[in-house]
C-alpha cells in the first residue's frame, strides 16, 4: 500500500476558496503501473461515490483496473478526510487536496477538469461547476464588481509515510 498526495498551486484572482464539489467529485488521473511500468493512455476517473467491491477482501474501493501488459488488477481508494480546499492563504504555493491509498498503481498525470466550486472574496458570489478543464478559468462577481479567476494551475504527487 502506497498513499500519494495530489498536490496543487494555483493563482487565484479574487478568489477565496476553491474545492472539489461534494463526493461526486470525479478526480481524473492518468495511472503508472507498479509492477510493470506501463502508463494508462486514457484519463480515468474516480469519486468517492464509485465504490467497488473487493474481490477477496471486505475492503471497497473507488477505482479498480486490470493493466494490459502484465494482467494484474490494481485498485484506488480515496482517503475521505484528506480531501482540502485551497485558499488564498495557499496561492501560489503547493497544497495537498487529496490523499490515495494506491495498491499495484501510482498517479502519474492529473487532470483538474469540471465539478469544482469556487467562494469569491468579500461574501461574494459562489460558483459552483468551475472548469478547468482548460488550466485556468475566469468570471465575473456581480456582487462585488470585480473579476474573478483561478489562473497557473500546477500540480504534483507526494508520496505520504
Amino acid at each position: 500500500m502506497v498513499k500519494i498526495a495530489l498536490q496543487v498551486k494555483a493563482n487565484l484572482e479574487n478568489v477565496e476558496e476553491l474545492k472539489p464539489l461534494g463526493p461526486d467529485f470525479r478526480w481524473c488521473f492518468k495511472f503508472t503501473c507498479s509492477n510493470c511500468g506501463e502508463k494508462s493512455e486514457k484519463w480515468n476517473y474516480l469519486s468517492l461515490s464509485d465504490e467497488i467491491s473487493a474481490q477477496h477482501e471486505r475492503d471497497t474501493h473507488n477505482f479498480s483496473s486490470k493493466c494490459k501488459l502484465c494482467s494484474r488488477v490494481n485498485t484506488v481508494t480515496i482517503i475521505p478526510e484528506s480531501i482540502n480546499s485551497y485558499t488564498a492563504d495557499d496561492q501560489n504555493k503547493f497544497k495537498t487536496l487529496v490523499i490515495l491509498d494506491c495498491r499495484g498503481i501510482e498517479p502519474c498525470d492529473f487532470s483538474a477538469r469540471e465539478g469544482w466550486l469556487a467562494k469569491t472574496i468579500d461574501n461574494g458570489k459562489t460558483f459552483d461547476d468551475v472548469d478547468l478543464s482548460e488550466g485556468e478559468w475566469a468570471d465575473y462577481c456581480d456582487k462585488t464588481n470585480q473579476p474573478v479567476g483561478i489562473y497557473e494551475i500546477e500540480h504534483k504527487f507526494e508520496r505520504i509515510k
